[in-house]
């Protein structure tokens, strides 16, 4: 009992205290609630008032971003970043956001309602277009250090030797997080017109697709040496996902440069200015933006971006070192038909004092173009917009391309042979094991790596990509091979006016036959003229590493009079010839010959052929020398010509040497001497033939040709064998009575036997701009051209038969292709104008139908 009251007694005592305290500790609770609760209104009210909001600042015509731009909201200033993005906070909806930038009219941006990102379009101010906006001095003297010093910097001029190994991985991908992967319900009519409900599965299906593999990849290994001979890379290792031996093409494929240091720098296979050469410094602007750690070394982290401000030319960051001013880091970027991104990082190596290559990151995305992105004359290629798929998932699509050296060797002895040939391939380098390329992995959690060669592999053995691909290589050149025999489709049907219809059959052996010798030939036969052509030249294969062949001809046949034919040029495939077809002017030969074809020599092309050629004109002419009259003559000539590629990259294969990197300009000559009474020749001449062509590629897709031609022969040349400079005009009486097909590099407007010369100049200009969508599947690809001549005629009075005027005034003519309009068929129109305009206006214009197959290779 006494327990039992004692402990009431302390339950009495204790129960009052406990209130007493607990209502004392709710009266708190309730302040610091009061309180906190006002924080919360306040700290709402504060948000409320605020937003954080993300944006970027672009020029309004290219959409190419701004960078440092000053943005300015409520008396605070930030500045763009170099990609043109900023994060700004709104403390007044009421008062704008004010972006200024020099070369821009100043931008007062209000904000809409539910905006959630910013895009701020700056408009060019007019005034300032032919003003050029120039660096400030602090940074142009950083600029020309940095120029000055390449010599000390550049690793290929700074070290004695080096050599390095280099992987490379370059896949086709795309993030599947971004892709959608809704079913979309679209609406299609039928035949007659109702309305049909139809499921678009193409996003889901192509983002399973890229959730499960990459949509191409590709890897190599390379040995990049460099000693006072020049830098040589050899392929140490190399596969391509569904072939079982890489292209040599893909092998060749240089993407981006591995030195910042030269004047030109490659992005997409295309010279770009370098922004760090003497050149480069009068076409952008340079900027300090401020100044950074790179391995406890400080930097100058500087923007640089073209004077022209709206232009879609290289843009981008450089981190020149404050000390050596040598490279440290480099990020560059184009905006245009496609968006590129490069990084260059580097490794400085205290023991030389330079910084080394680390590693090259190199992303190309679509930029404003509708049109299949093709690398490389389309090796690797990858569509812009897939057929039936939305634009929110093929806009994910990109090109990576990464590379990074490891076992570095830094001046130690470097020896490697023929250093005027880029590459080598060995053909052990073509069939590396998985257990090789299992060290290598670069990336262990990617797993979509292995399923996409897995998966493109079984891709392409069942729909034999690598037997579609050899066989398109063979039709490019003109053949399409069986078993043993690759058959010349040029043989197979031609027409003009003096043979008609023209049929035949020719080819040549393959190696399935032997790498050792080839044997080619054709017979075909004229029905208009009843006569039966043929040819046969037996080859056999001196050098396989220079590709000497030396081979011996026996040819009857017919050849056009006046042509200009170059002994090296190469052959390219034509579904037909257009301007034979018109030609009515021939004379028959029967050539026996020998001659001699390499590639000894590096960047060269090499002939040297002896001849013996029996001609018979087969029109209305007769050669006076000496008040002799010649029908018919006979020549014993020596033939040397060589074409010279001195800036295009090639590479040794086991089958020969390639040009990988097709770089203009391209030299031709060409020299032919005729022997006068050695086996029974007719007369003593001397010809001497020179082209140079120059082609210069836009990253817009854009092209500009150039040709310039000339010839000079002297002595007792027959006609037949002087230059008509490839006219391909019909002598009729109206315009559309001369429709015919245009030629590549013919004169459009010019008569058929018009003019004759025995020394003559030309030069042809074009400019290919992009194709313009004028409807559904409808693209022409536009060009304009001009083209001029000047020539003199030598002894006008020995030819007899023929007449033709000469051109010491000069020929003239201008116009427009528009090809591929549809199907490859096109329309060509051109004028002619100047001293050798006809006195009828009619006959200086020229309507022409043009045609060009594209084989998608």
């Amino acid at each position: 009992m006494y327990i039992k009251i004692r402990s009431i007694v302390r339950a009495d005592f204790f129960i009052p205290t406990f209130v007493i305290i607990l209502l004392h500790d709710l009266n708190k609770i309730i302040l610091m609630r009061k309180f906190w609760v006002f924080l919360f209104i306040l700290f709402c009210n504060y948000a409320i008032s605020q937003k954080i909001m993300q944006g970027q600042v672009i020029d309004y015509d290219t959409t190419v971003p701004i960078a440092f731009a000053k943005i300015t909201h409520n008396n605070k200033t930030i500045s763009s970043n170099w990609e043109g993005k900023f994060t700004i906070t709104i403390t007044d909806d009421k008062k704008p956001i004010v972006v200024t930038y020099k070369g821009y009219y100043d931008k007062n941006y209000h904000l809409t309602v539910g905006a959630k990102f910013l895009i701020i379009k700056m408009v060019n101010n007019n005034t300032m277009k032919e003003k050029e906006i120039f660096s400030e001095n602090q940074v142009n003297l950083i600029i020309k250090k940095v120029i000055e010093n390449k010599k000390s910097n550049q690793p290929e001029k700074a070290l004695n030797t080096f050599e390095y190994k280099n992987y490379e991985h370059l896949l086709v991908t795309a993030n599947p997080d971004s892709i959608s992967s809704k079913i979309d319900t679209i609406y299609k009519k039928s035949l007659f017109g109702r309305k049909k409900m139809q499921f678009d599965s193409t996003n889901y299906k192509f983002k399973k697709l890229v959730e499960n593999q990459h949509i191409y990849q590709t890897e190599k290994v390379n040995l990049l040496q460099h000693n006072n001979s020049g830098t040589k890379e050899t392929i140490i290792a190399s596969r391509m996902a569904g072939f079982k031996k890489p292209l040599y093409e893909y092998l060749g494929l240089n993407l981006v440069s591995y030195s910042l240091y030269e004047n030109s720098l490659d992005i997409l296979e295309i010279p770009i200015r370098n922004p760090i050469s003497s050149y480069g410094r009068k076409l952008f602007v340079f900027k300090i933006i401020d100044t950074v750690k790179i391995q406890d070394r400080t930097v100058y982290r500087i923007y640089f971006q073209p004077k022209k401000l709206n232009s879609n030319k290289l843009r981008g960051l450089l981190f020149v070192d404050a000390e050596n001013f040598a490279i440290a880091k480099a990020f560059y970027r184009i905006y245009g038909i496609v968006n590129i991104n490069a990084t260059y990082t580097f490794n400085y190596l205290k023991d030389h004092k330079v910084w080394f290559p680390e590693k090259r990151k190199f992303i190309v995305v679509k930029g404003n173009n509708s049109e299949d992105l093709k690398v490389f004359g389309g090796t690797i290629k990858f569509n812009s917009s897939i057929e039936g798929l939305q634009k929110d998932a093929s806009d994910q699509m990109y090109l990576k391309l990464e590379s990074t050296p490891y076992d570095v060797k830094i001046n130690e002895a470097v020896f490697f042979k023929t250093p005027s040939i880029k590459i080598d391939v060995p053909e052990a380098s073509m069939s590396k094991p998985d257990s090789y390329w299992e060290s290598l992995k670069k990336d262990t959690l990617d797993r979509r790596r292995l399923r996409t060669y897995t998966n493109l592999d079984s891709l392409s053995l069942a729909e034999n990509i690598e037997q579609k691909i050899f066989l398109g290589k063979k039709i490019i050149n003109g053949y399409v091979p069986v078993s043993f025999v690759d058959i010349d489709l040029k043989t197979l049907i031609k027409f003009n006016n003096y043979e008609g219809f023209r049929l035949g059959i020719g080819g040549v052996t393959n190696n399935k036959l032997s790498d050792k010798y080839k044997i080619s030939g054709y017979v075909a036969y004229g029905f208009k003229d009843d006569k039966l052509k043929y040819g046969i030249t037996p080859s056999y294969l001196l050098n396989k590493e220079t590709n000497s062949w030396v081979s011996a001809s026996y040819v009857d046949d017919l050849s056009e009079i006046g042509q200009i034919q170059f002994a090296t040029q190469s052959r390219r495939f034509k579904i037909y010839d257009p301007r034979p077809i018109n030609i009515s002017t021939f004379y028959n030969h029967k050539t026996y010959s020998t001659f001699i074809e390499s590639k000894y020599v590096p960047k060269t092309d090499i002939y040297f052929g002896l001849a013996r050629t029996e001609i018979q004109p087969l029109f209305g002419y007769i050669y006076n020398v000496n008040d002799k009259l010649y029908s018919n003559f006979t020549f014993t000539t020596a033939q040397f010509a060589i074409q010279w590629s001195p800036f295009s990259g090639y590479m040794q294969t086991s089958s020969g040497r390639l040009e990988i990197e097709k770089r203009f300009p391209k030299f031709s000559f060409q020299f032919t001497k005729s022997f006068e009474n050695i086996l029974d020749s007719d007369f003593d001449f001397s010809k001497i033939d020179l082209r140079i062509t120059h082609e210069i590629p836009f990253l817009s897709g854009q092209n500009t040709s150039l040709i310039f031609q000339s010839g000079f022969a002297f002595g007792n040349v027959p006609l037949t064998h002087l230059y008509s400079i490839a006219p391909n005009n019909l002598n009729r009486e109206t315009l559309f009575k001369r429709i015919t097909f245009a030629g590549k590099n013919s004169f459009e407007t010019m008569f058929f036997n018009e003019f004759f010369s025995s020394k003559y100049v030309s030069f042809h200009v074009k400019h290919t701009f992009n194709k313009v969508k004028l409807a559904y599947k409808i693209k022409p690809l536009i060009s304009v051209v001009t083209r001029m001549a000047w020539g003199e005629m030598d002894k006008p009075e020995q030819h007899i038969g023929l007449q033709y005027k000469t051109m010491e005034r000069g020929f003239f003519e201008s116009g427009v292709e528009v090809n591929q309009i549809f199907k490859g068929l096109g329309l060509t129109f051109f004028v002619r104008y100047g001293p050798n305009a006809l006195p009828k206006f009619e006959d200086n214009f020229a309507l022409k139908l043009s045609y060009i197959l594209d084989l998608g290779f």
